[in-house]
């Protein structure tokens, strides 16, 4: 139910104004940025609800404290009239709080969340693969179109079901449910001021900090950001650790995955840790000494010693079949794993909600009525009608529904015209992206998790099965298994996004019809400005589409890989695994399953933090840069003392801290990127390689 209406408090007429979707389009533009930029490092982003990791938002709450401190100033400095004060000035109250952060969220959204498989994952393996131009920025309104596929559709199939599950069935989502609660704290009075000042400014002086830290690494890489402790030891004499170098293990000082590990606890960042253990510790040395996989030598004149284990190229499938690099051969692991081990976990935790239905007749026919009330459109209130929100104030049905058929036409004339697919190809995308949805929304309702790789990963099965049935070139069926697969996962995970966002306007009291404007504004503004900054990053650093031969890049996207690696595997005449790759990938994926079974069956809940998070694992084995676990695990083990040692100082700071530390590195590596394209960054002469491996700079 709503949060009660306080009487002492004034009531809140201006909900949807113009300072509102200003703050929130800055906002969202800062944490989409930073959610890129963390996507294409390695893979997951720290969107709405978790995506690999079970990681706290940074949007939503980052949008509700930031939008506050913002526009609490700014109505307090502005008169309320005058043409600026009609604008930017007057009160403000929770439910303008909540349109900046929907803004924010739905910015994000596109950028990490339901859309962010387009712009780190499926659309760099387009590139990748060869199946675009050789540049994004001459494919902008391909990248445009195939964003607003599957990002409108999302956007207006969403809004029944917000009946079906947040009025009906009434499902938690924790998520959304916390950043209300945040919200309203926020608004409490006196109280609720300090807090929120105090809250604002940890966020604050962390992400500048952050920020100007990330800028300088740029120009000092070796010394400052990357310790080489196996090169630097071999240098001085210790010769046989240069293998800790050779196999990535050294420490990178990188304040967003230290805020990762605080938000996501000590379960997932040992998890994490784990895996790369196991992977790059354990096995990758094992199969390079029984010859199952090889290295190569990028110095092989002047460091002889130093070897490269990272290559992963898609030119000939093939040979990387009969000669793989450690990377190609820990990636089908991986991949399988996380893949396996997420459907799983969904499907167990869907089972409380389908035990709980009822199947004889009665009961199935009420719940049909149910349903059918998701499509009516009333003028008054019913009686026994759950939502009391005013029926002015609900989202007409002829809005979302004309929504749905245009921007069905519209994605099916994109997809024929653009990615050489007919209309029953385009359709059949749209119509299992409504089908994930359902999974989606009761998923993260339930469980917080927004099962978007599985889902995309799902429909890259069942696309490649299509597109080897109807006997396509190699070429065409990865282009439409690539296109397809963004337009049905992306569409399922943005309407579970977008369900969550509903909830908390929901709790606030909040106008749907206002949320949904501001939704629809924010998916125009995201649109353009996320294509602008992946292409900005792309320009930057072009080893993000096209790894060199040794594998080495800034950004390690092993999204990219995950997506590229299912796309060849499906549209392949032979499967492009090796043999021992394989089995090992089946042999790991039963067990997770398996450990899945047992915590959901015979543990009880209070004991799953002990349990490991597979998905977090198999993220070890796809990630090769080992210093991201490695980070995580100390910014987890920080916060589990400071948690300790002073719980009052934790509550009030630790989320402000943490989305500052993950915000600030992003955003300092978009400016990064600006630096580099106008030629004044560390790679254009202005850094030092002083620390970095063969005197090259590594920045």
């Amino acid at each position: 139910m709503p949060f009660p209406v306080d009487p002492y408090e004034p009531e809140e007429t201006h909900q949807l104004t113009v300072r509102a979707l200003v703050v929130g389009c800055l906002l969202g533009a800062i944490v989409g940025a930073s959610n890129i930029y963390l996507g294409l490092k390695t893979g997951f982003t720290f969107g709405p609800q978790a995506r690999l990791l079970s990681i706290l938002p940074l949007s939503t709450l980052f949008g509700a404290i930031f939008g506050y401190a913002i526009l609490k100033s700014i109505s307090k400095a502005l008169p309320e009239s005058g043409l600026l004060g009609r604008c930017f000035g007057g009160p403000f109250g929770p439910k303008e709080n909540c349109t900046v952060q929907s803004m924010t969220l739905l910015l994000d959204t596109t950028a990490s969340g339901g859309l962010g498989i387009l712009f780190v994952g499926a659309m760099p393996a387009m590139y990748r693969l060869h199946l675009l131009s050789e540049f994004p920025q001459d494919d902008f309104g391909r990248l445009v179109a195939l964003t607003v596929c599957a990002g409108f559709f999302g956007v207006f199939f969403v809004i029944p079901l917000r009946r079906y599950y947040i009025i009906l069935q009434k499902l938690v989502f924790p998520t959304p449910a916390a950043t209300a609660y945040t919200i309203r704290s926020l608004h409490k009075g006196r109280t609720g001021e300090v807090v929120a000042r105090k809250k604002s400014l940890g966020l604050m002086i962390s992400f500048a900090i952050t920020f100007v830290y990330k800028v300088m690494t740029g120009y000092a890489p070796g010394m400052i950001y990357d310790w080489h402790i196996g090169w630097t030891l071999s240098r001085i004499g210790f010769t046989s650790i240069i293998a800790l170098e050779n196999y990535g293990w050294y420490i990178e000082f990188t304040p967003a995955f230290f805020g990762a590990g605080m938000l996501s606890g000590l379960n997932a960042s040992l998890s994490f840790l784990g895996g790369a253990v196991l992977a790059w510790g354990i096995i990758a040395p094992s199969i390079v000494k029984n010859g199952l996989a090889f290295g190569s030598q990028p110095y092989p004149d002047t460091f002889p010693e130093i070897w490269s284990y990272m290559g992963l190229s898609f030119e000939d499938p093939d040979a990387y079949s009969n000669h793989p690099s450690p990377r190609y051969w820990l990636l089908w692991p991986g991949v399988l794993m996380m893949l396996l081990y997420s459907f799983a976990d969904v499907m167990f935790s869907l089972i409380p909600a389908v035990r709980s239905m009822k199947f004889n007749r009665s009961d199935v026919s009420f719940d049909i009525n149910k349903v059918k009330t998701m499509f009516q459109n009333r003028t008054e209130l019913a009686d026994d009608d759950e939502d009391r929100t005013p029926m002015e104030d609900r989202i007409p049905f002829s809005w979302w529904s004309i929504g749905v058929f245009c921007s069905t036409v519209m994605s099916c004339a994109i997809l024929a015209t653009k990615f050489n697919m007919n209309v029953g190809e385009a359709l059949l995308a749209l119509i299992l992206g409504f089908i994930f949805s359902f999974i989606g929304v009761q998923s993260s309702g339930q469980t917080d998790i927004n099962p978007v790789s599985t889902v995309a990963k799902a429909s890259q099965l069942i696309f490649g099965g299509i597109g080897k049935g109807a006997g396509m070139q190699l070429n065409a069926a990865q282009t439409f298994n690539l296109s397809a697969g963004v337009v049905s996962g992306g569409s399922a995970a943005q309407a579970s996004d977008m369900t969550g966002d509903l909830k908390t306007g929901y709790l606030l009291g909040a106008k749907p019809k206002n949320q949904f404007i501001a939704q629809l504004v924010g998916s125009v503004v995201a649109v353009f400005l996320n294509t602008g900054l992946f292409i900005l990053f792309t320009k930057a650093t072009p080893c993000i589409l096209y790894l060199p031969d040794d594998g080495v890049c800034t950004y390690g996207a092993p999204s990219v890989a995950a997506w590229a690696a299912v796309a060849v595997a499906v549209s392949a005449p032979k499967l492009p695994v090796p043999a021992s790759s394989g089995y090992t990938a089946i042999g790991l994926s039963i067990f997770a399953m398996l450990c899945v079974a047992v915590k959901h069956l015979w543990i009880p809940k209070k004991y799953w933090i002990y349990m490991p998070n597979w998905n977090s694992v198999g993220l070890g084995f796809v990630v090769p840069q080992v210093y991201y676990p490695i980070a995580m695990t100390v910014g987890a083990i920080f916060n589990y003392i400071w948690k300790k040692r002073n719980p009052a100082g934790y509550d009030m700071y630790m989320f402000a801290v943490g989305a500052g530390l993950l915000a600030g590195e992003g955003l300092g590596g978009v400016f990064q990127a600006l630096l580099a394209v106008i030629g004044v960054d560390g790679g254009s002469g202005y850094g030092t390689a002083i620390g970095c491996p063969a005197f090259e700079f590594c920045g």
